[in-house]
């Protein structure tokens, strides 16, 4: 199991991914369910903390709010005279909140004596009070400049208005009467979104229809009154505002407008009130006029309308993403949390990716917010991409731990417990121990003739299990035959004797020679395997070669490999080449000839100057062993012929080795050497080469 995980690694982490984001994706499909909404409320949360730390609506400098605080409520301590002076000291301590609304008459006709836009009364005149018939007529007379609230009681179902004595029915289609209500968040109670305009059956809970009757906020009616209709949305859906800064809109002791003291010194005799639109309403604690928002402490409810009559004016609504929206970036999270550490290999790396990225979109996030006003989905984004990530990178940590574990299984069926023990655990002493030396060696080189093409059409973990198949066993022979694995290169072998121990050059020699019959034996029986059941037989080629090497350990402080370098590997690589030139499995080097002659019988092939030699040298092919009882005895027999045919073409007797190697091919007629000196024998008789012709053939390509 553990090897599948490691085998499907982008699968895993793909589902891994998947899991998570589709978990985040339903729980915001379930978000109104009780259990699941706590977990959607840190987005609440995090918005929350969006208004309180980025942009605020501009504070407008005419907007006035006059509050009925404490100290108007039980006013200062003034002398008998003062309040014989001032009849609207007279009426406030003629009895306690709420006073005759004679007060409300002399405050309009001082406010707009002073030049004032606006006057909008955040309070619900709703039974009749002592007084009305003074406030009626201001009310009559300022008619295009005041406000009167009105409130909706959720208890009850009704629009709770003005009396009729101040304004006649219908109160709330008045332009000078709008509701004041603030429709707060279920979860949390706190107001967040605001609407300007309402219908009936909004008010009942259902979704507003043709021909219903609209209501206006407050906020919306003030708008109107001050001729910016305009910024007032014409549609009934609630906006969330921007609101403004804590500071802002700070109360005014409504009682100061009437003390002549502050009249004159704060408010300059009403040069203060010129072109303000005021809102007068509650700030003392004890009237419970206060509204819970994003923003700490509570706001009292006439500032939150001036609030949000500012970000009307300014067009400062916040747009949160759509559905479809937030489904596509908590997507995009998952994705790219797969991406990361699919393709990012360091789990260091990723990691700092990882949390990067996070910041990186949080960023995005503060910037939509306060240049655009967008609240971009964060919280289940960042959920998504961050569990996606984490738990991806537990995954890769625990198959890492798995195939360290598995590694040293794997050498160990290769190479001693004691290397795989001490390359594994103590690979700054295995480092050190291999100095660079120059030392004899033998090489060999395998590889699969025409294994690019098999990969384009095969099938890829069929080839995969098929090239394993074949390498175990040619590892297996090389092992056998007292070898060292140096490394595969792709499907190719490079294996060395005489780097770790060496039993002498010629003993090298032949047991490379060896370990070369048993991988044509090996893959002999390999393939009839194969072709039974239907599977594409391996063509292999080998080149041997036997030189001075420098070896040691070579690579860097994260990777080494105790390899051999020099001209003779890379002799023997070019000779492994060769073997498709001249269709044959197996070449020899010069010195491997010579030190196997009298144990391997093997047979001529060229004189070559390959790539990267100055020199030429000569090649051979390894036919096999002389104790094989296996041999084609009538095949060694003719080789006699086709050796004379060989050294006669070497000497320029053109006409004797095209007899030579013409008995040859009358036995042995598809022999692609034989066949190939004749060709060349018969072009020479016809045009001879020149004397400085020396029969190397010369390669330009490794």
């Amino acid at each position: 199991m553990l090897f599948w995980l490691g085998r499907h690694r982008f699968v895993v982490l793909a589902a891994i991914c998947a899991f998570f984001t589709t978990l985040v994706l339903l729980l915001r499909l379930a978000a109104d369910l009780p259990f699941v909404s706590g977990v959607w409320s840190g987005e609440k949360r995090f918005e929350d903390f969006l208004e309180k730390e980025g942009r605020n609506t501009p504070t407008r400098d005419d907007f006035v709010f006059l509050g009925i605080d404490q100290s108007t409520l039980e006013l200062p301590p003034f002398t008998p005279e003062e309040i014989g002076r001032n009849r609207a000291f007279q009426l406030m301590t003629a009895k306690p909140f709420p006073w005759s609304r004679e007060i409300w008459a002399l405050l309009l006709d001082k406010l707009f004596a002073s030049g004032a836009r606006v006057v909008m009364f955040d309070l619900v005149f709703n039974p009749p009070n002592e007084g009305d018939p003074a406030f009626r007529a201001a009310l009559d007379r300022y008619r295009d400049r005041v406000v009167l609230a009105a409130n909706f009681d959720a208890n009850t179902q009704a629009m709770i208005v003005p009396n009729s004595d101040l304004i006649p029915p219908p109160q709330i289609q008045d332009r000078r009467v709008g509701y004041v209500n603030f429709f707060p968040d279920p979860i949390d109670q706190k107001t967040r979104a605001v609407p300007f305009t309402l219908t009936e059956r909004q008010l009942a809970g259902l979704p507003p229809g043709p021909g219903d009757e609209t209501f206006y906020s407050f906020a919306a009616r003030g708008l109107q009154q001050m001729g910016r209709g305009d910024a007032v949305p014409k549609d009934d859906r609630a906006r969330m505002i921007r609101f403004s800064a804590n500071d802002a809109y700070q109360p005014v002791s409504l009682y100061e407008v009437f003390d002549p003291k502050f009249w004159h010194a704060n408010f300059r005799d009403g040069q203060f009130f010129k072109d303000k639109v005021v809102v007068v309403g509650a700030s003392a604690q004890v009237l419970h006029d206060f509204v819970s928002t994003p923003l700490e402490p509570a706001r009292a409810g006439p500032k939150l309308h001036l609030e949000t009559m500012a970000a009307a004016l300014a067009r400062q609504f916040l747009r949160m993403t759509s559905l479809p929206v937030d489904y596509g970036l908590v997507a995009g999270a998952g994705l790219l949390a797969w991406l990361l550490i699919a393709f990012v290999r360091r789990p260091g790396l990723a990691l700092t990716l990882l949390f990067a990225s996070s910041l990186a979109y949080l960023g995005v996030v503060r910037v939509s917010y306060d240049q655009a006003g967008l609240l971009l989905l964060t919280v289940p984004v960042l959920t998504a991409f961050l569990l996606s990530g984490l738990f991806s990178l537990g995954y890769e940590y625990a198959m890492e731990r798995f195939e360290k574990q598995r590694t040293r299984r794997t050498l160990e069926r290769y190479v001693s417990k004691n290397l795989v023990k001490e390359i594994l655990d103590n690979p700054g002493g295995f480092y050190s121990s291999l100095k660079g030396v120059r030392i004899p060696a033998t090489i060999l080189f395998s590889d699969i003739v025409g294994f690019t093409s098999l990969t384009e059409n095969a099938d890829p973990e069929a080839l995969v299990s098929q090239l394993n198949e074949y390498l175990s066993r040619m590892t297996a022979a090389v092992f056998e035959n007292g070898g060292t694995l140096d490394k595969f290169i792709g499907d190719a072998v490079m294996a060395v004797w005489g780097n770790v121990r060496s039993q002498g050059k010629a003993q090298d020699s032949k047991s490379a020679a060896r370990a070369a019959l048993a991988m044509r034996r090996e893959l002999k029986i390999l393939n009839s395997n194969w072709f039974a059941r239907g599977i594409a037989p391996f063509a292999i080629g080998i080149g041997i070669n036997q030189g001075d090497v420098l070896g040691g350990n070579i690579g860097s402080q994260e990777k080494a490999d105790p390899t051999v370098i020099g001209d003779s590997v890379n002799l023997a690589s070019r000779l492994e080449s060769l073997t498709r030139t001249y269709a044959t499995d197996i070449l020899l080097g010069p010195t491997v000839t010579e030190f196997i002659r009298e144990e391997f019988h093997v047979r001529s092939v060229a004189r070559v100057q390959v790539k990267g030699k100055s020199e030429p040298v000569e090649i051979s092919a390894l036919i096999g062993a002389r104790d094989d009882d296996g041999l084609d005895r009538e095949l060694l027999l003719r080789l006699e012929t086709y050796e004379e045919g060989f050294g006669k073409f070497r000497k320029r007797d053109f006409r004797g080795a095209k007899i030579c190697f013409s008995q040859f091919l009358e036995f042995y007629p598809t022999d692609h050497l034989a066949q190939m000196y004749l060709e060349r024998c018969l072009e020479y008789e016809e045009a001879p080469p020149d004397e400085a012709w020396n029969a190397v053939e010369v390669f330009k390509k490794k």
